[in-house]
Parts: C-alpha cells; structure tokens; sequence
C-alpha cells in the first residue's frame, strides 16, 4: 500500500491534523512512563483506507489490552498529512507499508527485499526521530486488474501482455499519473505506448467503469476482495514496478525509549501474526460485509491469542 489512497475529506483531515499536538505527549518524570504502563496516551494513527485502519485498531487494541493508554487518530489522509506529525512526535504509531513508505514518503528507490527495505526505511526515519520494529509477512501492495473475459480472449496474465490491445484506458487516482508505480511505470518501464490515463478519484466508480468496460485496467490493494473475484484477472508485474509492502509500525523513538521492552514485544507479537491472507479476509469483513474495523480487530486478536 500504498503510495495512494483516496484523498476526500481532506479538509477535515487537514483540521485533524493541526490538532494532533493536544493529543501528543510521552511520560514525564525521572522515572519512565513505561514502568507503570501509566503516562500520556500513545497516539495511534491510519491513513485513509480500510487496511491502514484496521492495522491500526489491531495495534492499538492489543496495546490496549497490556495496560498502555492509547488514543486513536484514525482516517487522517495520505503521507503528506501525516508525516509531520509523525516526525514531530504528535502522532506517535503508524502502521506503515515498507516499500510505499520509501518510495512516496522520501522519494527514494526501494531496495529488492523486505529486509533490505526495513533497513533502508529506519535509517531515513533515523534523524526525525522515528523508528521501525518488526515487519510482518503481510503485504498490501499496489495490484492491476482488468476483466476476466477480456483477459481469456486476448491471452492477457502480464502487464507487459497489454501491448497486445489496440488501446488501453487506466483509471486512479491524480497522483497515479505521476507515480512511477502506477501509470509512469506502464509507459516508462512497460513502454505502453497504447495507454491513456483517466482521473478517476474514488475507488467504487474506478470498479464501476472497469465493470462498464469503459476502462481497461484498474489498481486495486492486493488485499482487496476483487483479487480473489473471477470476474477480474490480476495482471502479473513482471517488470516489478511495485516494491514489495510489508506492513511496519513506525513508532516515536521516545516512546520506545519510555515505554521499554514489554511495549516493544507487544507490537512484535502482534506483527509475527499478520499475513496477507488475514489481512485480505478481515479487509473483506470490512468491504464487503460492513462490519466495523474496531470488531473485525478485536475478533482476530482474540483468535490468535493477543
């Protein structure tokens, strides 16, 4: 996941932002806050889509349920709202996405592998403060699907195997014009040369005119329920524009540093738990069926023992 999302309500987001230094704050005193469990709330935060949100509730409740206060700001919008609050301590928790985080967050090159994207991601947080603990197996990347029946009849599996249609329309998202992951990626490094781009902000209508057969190919998180949908065919990446998503809190250094080891373990307990296949289904529970992200965390971490 994850270098776009959707970005409504962002002047709500923007409010929520400015206010996050009233909910800030780490533990005072000589003694570590985090001897007590006691001190300030950790501010818990998600981008604006239901994975980040359901990460979040799950840290956050599993926090939670070992004494830590914890207080959540969830839904805020994309990198750009976020990480100044994150680097300057007034949210303190996101749960983030290795490869989108180098990537959109500091416009660097991700490295090949999720170790080497851990590695790479601490050392560009190191002098804001922030560090990583564990990334779990899950992965919520950046996926291209199109119609099944269009798939079978032009013998489409690949991104590459879209230079066999006459034309091809993507529809995202503005920002995925401009992303090299996206639709830079398809005439950049697929050179497409038979694609055209259509702005199309909101993730239901992008399904709605791929359905419509209006457009040709849409992203999709690869956690989405449409990924397992036989009407859709997930293309292939076979040039690999899309870094691998492992899914890592990013956590004040401060907070770390009250908090100690127990707070640590906590949150790597958590993240040894997570894979992609969990993550898609509670997605679906989400998307799907309508239930609320709060429930579909809770149910998981009572059934993996957390």
């Amino acid at each position: 996941m994850r270098w776009f999302r959707n970005a409504s309500v962002v002047a709500v987001a923007v409010a929520a932002t400015l206010g996050l230094a009233a909910c800030g704050g780490s533990g005072s005193g000589d003694k570590p806050a985090a001897q007590s469990k006691g001190g300030a709330p950790i501010v818990v935060a998600s981008f604006n889509f239901t994975d980040s949100q359901i990460l979040a509730e799950i840290y956050a409740q599993a926090l939670e349920a070992k004494g830590y206060p914890v207080t959540r700001k969830l839904n805020l919008g994309s990198r750009e709202l976020i990480y100044p609050s994150l680097k300057s301590g007034d949210l303190q928790f996101v749960p983030e996405y290795q490869g989108a985080a180098i990537t959109t967050g500091f416009g660097k090159e991700a490295g090949k592998t999720a170790q080497e994207e851990h590695d790479q991601l601490a050392k560009l947080f190191e002098p804001s403060g922030v560090a990583l603990l564990n990334f779990a197996a899950a992965e919520d990347k950046n996926t291209y699907i199109v119609k099944s029946d269009l798939a079978k009849d032009k013998g489409i599996a690949s991104i590459s195997d879209l230079k066999k249609l006459d034309k091809v329309v993507m529809a995202g998202p503005p920002e995925c014009e401009k992303r090299l992951p996206c639709f830079k990626g398809f005439t950049d490094v697929y050179k497409l040369t038979n694609i055209t781009f259509q702005t199309i902000q909101e993730a239901g209508p992008r399904v709605q005119q791929l359905k419509s057969g209006a457009v040709t190919v849409i992203p999709v998180d690869s956690v989405s329920p449409l990924t397992g949908d036989p009407a859709y065919t997930v293309l292939k990446d076979d040039l690999n524009i899309v870094p691998t998503e492992n899914v890592v809190p990013a956590v004040n250094k401060k907070v770390l540093d009250e908090r100690g080891a127990d707070f640590a373990n906590a949150v790597n307990a958590v993240s040894a738990k997570l894979t992609t296949d969990v993550m898609r289904d509670l997605n679906k529970r989400v998307d799907s069926d309508n239930e609320r992200a709060e429930d579909v965390a809770k149910d998981w971490l009572s059934q993996a023992g957390l």
